[in-house]
């Protein structure tokens, strides 16, 4: 393998406290000992749709809580989305991601709050992190998922894998595993979409390559950890051959095509941002 990455992707129910979730982690990092990236459900240990337990992000025992594990752990620790209370008084659906050195390396705010279900402002930037010596993660929030633009623009922006945290507990979920399949086509990504176990989800989380195959999965509703070792150069692979040898979604455009009008985003298409950031090895870790 070139870029390997083994994920552990944590099909559990919410209402775990601090320490168990500590306990939990532990817990799997023992059980697979190669893990670099360990993903929670989104809210995994906040009351859905509670606003009223929510923190600063960086300002708070949830946080030096989750950095000091991940040190400890000494792997990527996303432990799904959070209840953060922003700087502007609102609060947002924020996924967080902690590194080996135990600091926070990613956030993001859930663009597409479930709506109107969910009380949750809107966030307004994509978000990728690199991980060192191996390639870029985008990160999206269950809802996220529905909507082209979220995997598109974090694939534009570099990811090489979409780390989707869900907490899915209707009968839309087969839905969103087609979606998963979907994104990951139309994207050439590697797209890991991890729900709640029940009773807060309906499980049912899974792994596709950058041509659309299921890797792996977890159908059922039961708590158990997803594991897999991927290899971010196939995306390379991919893109540069074409999906199944053939399609080429992010050669489309040509230096001397015509613009195509986007009326509905007040732009336009064109060849010269019709590019996928290069996917090339990210520095190492020093």
């Amino acid at each position: 393998m070139g870029r390997p990455l083994t994920l552990a992707l944590a099909q559990v129910s919410a209402g775990r406290d601090l320490a168990g979730f500590a306990a939990h982690a532990s817990a799997t990092v023992h059980r697979f000992p190669g893990t670099r990236l360990l993903a929670y459900p989104e809210l995994h240990l906040t009351a859905e749709s509670d606003v009223d337990s929510a923190e600063p992000l960086t300002d708070g025992p949830r946080h030096r809580y989750f950095a000091e594990l991940a040190g400890d752990l000494g792997l990527w620790l996303c432990p799904g989305s959070v209840a953060e209370l922003g700087d502007d008084g609102h609060v947002y659906d924020t996924a967080v991601v902690y590194s080996p050195e135990g600091e926070l390396a990613a956030s993001y705010r859930k663009v597409f709050p479930w709506r109107p279900h969910e009380p949750f402002r809107p966030g307004r930037e994509f978000v990728v992190f690199p991980i060192p010596g191996v390639g870029r993660v985008g990160l999206s929030v269950c809802y996220d998922a529905w909507f082209p633009e979220t995997t598109r623009h974090l694939a534009w922006l570099g990811a090489e894998l979409v780390l989707n945290v869900v907490r899915t507990d209707t009968a839309d979920r087969a839905q969103e595993v087609v979606l998963a399949r979907a994104n990951a086509i139309v994207n050439q990504v590697f797209v890991a979409s991890v729900n709640a176990a029940g009773p807060t989800g309906v499980g049912h989380s899974v792994l596709t390559g950058p041509e659309g195959q299921v890797l792996a999965e977890l159908p059922g509703g039961t708590e158990e950890v997803l594991t897999a070792v991927i290899d971010l150069d196939v995306v390379t692979a991919v893109r540069r051959h074409g999906s199944f040898g053939v399609t080429k979604p992010w050669e489309q455009l040509r230096e001397d095509d015509e613009p195509i009008p986007l009326p509905l985003y007040g732009g336009a298409l064109t060849a010269s941002r019709w590019r996928a950031s290069p996917s090339v090895p990210v520095p190492e870790r020093t």
